[in-house]
């Protein structure tokens, strides 16, 4: 008969012990995630912004719980912003600050409800996509541009003939335009389009010259032998696109590249900025993400609160010349 000294007794009390474990845990209820955070999207559903958010969303659902999507377009993404200074600074409400939101914006509109540079508290930024210069093929093949360098010499022998189209003035199109026109030392005349694909269409139909557009909006007239890509306008080559140079390599330090990333209302508390920080960050890092972001031609980019406040008080710095060089305003 087996004593409480031998091995099978304690391998009994052990399995009781555990038994009871198992029970008293079950009686436990399970711990409240607590209410769900408020993701703001300041654009329409189903666009890049909105698609990786919605990725992030579902991969920090473990360590954040349920995170909701908001979108409030309009405006140029002003009302979202607005919307996500003027929420209570708990980490309950958080939201996308993007080139236009938080770079382009407050110099090109005359009026902003909220203040770019005071009213957020960046948690990390997320993605960065390059734009391109990109040209209908046939319009090329028409004018023998085949690489940037003949875009520019055509530009300099035809000093009226050009025109590039944009989403409209103030884009990041019309920008990345006016900034290449200036390092170039080029004329071509700017033909604002009602959003990013009426310019493409436009493009695609022969009514302008060149865009510089999104890649990931652009890739896919690009691979169908539609458009013909001259130039990126990120520092480096994008892998993307490989043969395609960046305009940096002709014009030193020539960089605009479409951005987003995380922020919250001026007053939430660093811990509350930090926990957000991490769980977003990691979820940036996993390979599901990257894999899907990669589909879209996005970059991550994660960094520290600190590092994407600065970036932004960059990029704000580089448009305010840029907007002001262009004559772009909204009332």
């Amino acid at each position: 008969m087996a004593t409480e000294s031998t091995p099978r007794s304690r391998q009994r009390r052990h399995l009781l012990i555990a038994g009871a474990a198992v029970a008293a845990a079950a009686r436990v209820p399970a711990q409240d995630p607590g209410p769900p955070i408020r993701l703001i999207v300041p654009y329409a559903a189903g666009g890049p912004i909105d698609v990786t958010a919605r990725v992030l969303a579902e991969r920090v659902r473990d360590t954040l719980g349920t995170v909701l999507i908001d979108n409030k377009g309009g405006a140029g993404g002003n009302i979202g912003a607005d919307a996500i200074a003027r929420a209570a600074p708990d980490g309950l409400t958080i939201g996308i600050a993007a080139t236009a939101t938080h770079a382009v914006n407050p110099w090109l509109y005359a009026r902003l409800p909220y203040d770019a540079a005071k009213d957020f508290a960046g948690i990390t930024q997320l993605v960065r996509v390059p734009n391109v210069l990109v040209m209908n093929v046939a319009r090329a093949e028409q004018f023998g541009i085949h690489r940037l360098a003949d875009l520019v010499a055509y530009a300099k022998a035809h000093p009226a003939r050009l025109n590039y189209g944009s989403g409209g003035n103030g884009s990041a199109g019309h920008l990345a335009g006016e900034m290449f026109k200036q390092r170039a030392g080029i004329f071509a005349l700017h033909i604002p389009y009602r959003g990013a694909s009426p310019a493409q269409l436009a493009l695609l139909a022969g009514e302008v010259d060149f865009n510089i557009d999104n890649l990931a909006a652009a890739a896919p007239n690009i691979r169908a032998g539609k458009l013909k890509a001259l130039a990126v306008t990120s520092l480096e080559a994008s892998p993307a696109l490989p043969g395609v140079p960046p305009l940096a390599d002709t014009y030193a330090g020539f960089a605009i590249d479409t951005w987003w990333g995380l922020v919250a209302p001026a007053a939430t508390p660093r811990p509350v900025i930090d926990r957000l920080h991490q769980a977003f960050v990691a979820a940036l890092d996993a390979p599901q993400t990257r894999a899907r972001f990669a589909a879209l031609l996005a970059e991550p980019v994660a960094s520290t609160p600190r590092q994407f406040d600065s970036f932004m008080a960059s990029e704000r710095a580089k448009y305010r010349q840029l907007v002001q060089d262009s004559g772009a305003k909204v009332d």
